[in-house]
């Protein structure tokens, strides 16, 4: 597609997304603070990494980069700085008390276990010596740590696209208007949603072979598209089983990915040599139109739901991806990201939003 024609068909979309105005019920950074956390710039701190990852127990592979000789480690020195306030520093031991006897759910794709190990071991980091249970369930569909002594559990269920991806005659379809697996989220505490990567997934890396909706098939649609279907799906399922006065909602927003050095003006360039931030006030590639339709569904939300709007905090960040040095990744990874890292300050940023 050129140029032209793909910029005439974000417009469309844009368009599309936009054509009517709505009262947001979301929460925002501006709106639930005196300062807007997620605006601000990456500042070198030498007290940086909040913790290591030879001694957490939880620490996967695929993201652990020092344990496979990524050979720069000013990636690792990095902390978010916002514009107008100073973030408070992360107290692990302050967390199990504030969340004692509580059940934290992460429910998203591989980027939701990324946050979800960060968070595990920024948390044992200050209680080393932490009793703790590991239950697995459904081949590893939901991961259940609970902390004993506090009684704080923290979970992660594994699902790529949110709504349902269900086997049938036709073979495996991607409905739209279905969520059955939400069972498995009610009456958690809290809840930190993420998806988006594999809505964009075409050929032998997609994981549905039709998208269903209303009792039809499709071969396919444009992924935005389905992509806003699919998240106004999951909006209809937190006004329908969320209480307010019991459970928390956030969403986890955009991750970006650097494939694609344009993207911060590196023509032919990707993240596989970069060790530094971008260190500009305005990423060049601008904000991703996954962004734009997740922002219109949140909009639409009854429930609150508190966008941890990650994206372009995480769009500077070109240097904190695996690349090659991940244990169990094929190829060039300029999509995850490496632990000790970036979703460290994602969880730095919840931790905030929560006080």
């Amino acid at each position: 597609m050129g140029s032209l024609s793909r910029s005439l068909l974000y417009l469309s979309l844009f368009l599309f997304f936009n054509k009517t105005n709505a009262t947001s019920s979301f929460l925002n950074a501006s709106k639930a603070t005196s300062c807007n956390l997620f605006k601000g710039k990456w500042v070198y701190d030498p007290s940086y990494p909040l913790y290591n990852p030879a001694t957490c127990p939880f620490m996967d592979p695929e993201f652990d980069c020092i344990k496979y000789n990524r050979p720069d480690k000013s990636y690792l020195k990095y902390r978010w700085q916002p514009f107008g306030c100073n973030l408070p520093r992360f107290n692990g031991a302050e967390f199990l008390l504030k969340w004692r006897g509580k059940k934290i759910m992460f429910v998203g794709d591989s980027l939701s276990f990324n946050m979800w190990i960060s968070l595990s071991c920024m948390i044992h980091s200050w209680v080393p010596n932490v009793k703790y249970t590991i239950v697995k369930t459904g081949g590893s569909i939901l991961t259940d740590l609970t902390f004993q002594d506090y009684g704080l559990t923290l979970s992660v269920y594994r699902t790529t696209t949110i709504v349902d991806i269900v086997n049938g005659k036709a073979g495996s379809v991607l409905q739209l208007d279905s969520i059955r697996q939400g069972n498995a989220w009610k009456g958690k505490d809290m809840l930190i949603f993420n998806s988006w990567h594999w809505w964009t997934h075409t050929g032998r890396d997609q994981p549905w072979d039709y998208i269903g909706e209303g009792g039809k098939l499709y071969k396919d649609m444009n992924r935005l598209v389905a992509y806003y279907k699919g998240m106004t799906t999951w909006s209809r399922w937190v006004n329908r089983f969320v209480d307010p006065s019991k459970t928390k909602v956030f969403f986890q927003g955009i991750s970006p990915v650097h494939y694609e050095g344009k993207d911060w003006n590196a023509p032919s360039r990707s993240c596989k040599s970069e060790t530094q931030p971008f260190f500009g006030l305005r990423y060049p590639a601008g904000t991703p139109m996954a962004s734009v339709v997740l922002n219109k569904v949140l909009a639409r939300v009854k429930k609150p739901v508190y966008l941890l709007d990650i994206t372009t905090l995480s769009q500077y960040r070109k240097d904190a991806h695996p690349t090659y040095y991940s244990g169990n990744h094929i190829g060039l990874d300029c999509s995850h990201w490496c632990l000790p890292g970036l979703p460290d300050t994602w969880n730095v940023l919840l931790n905030a939003a929560l006080s």
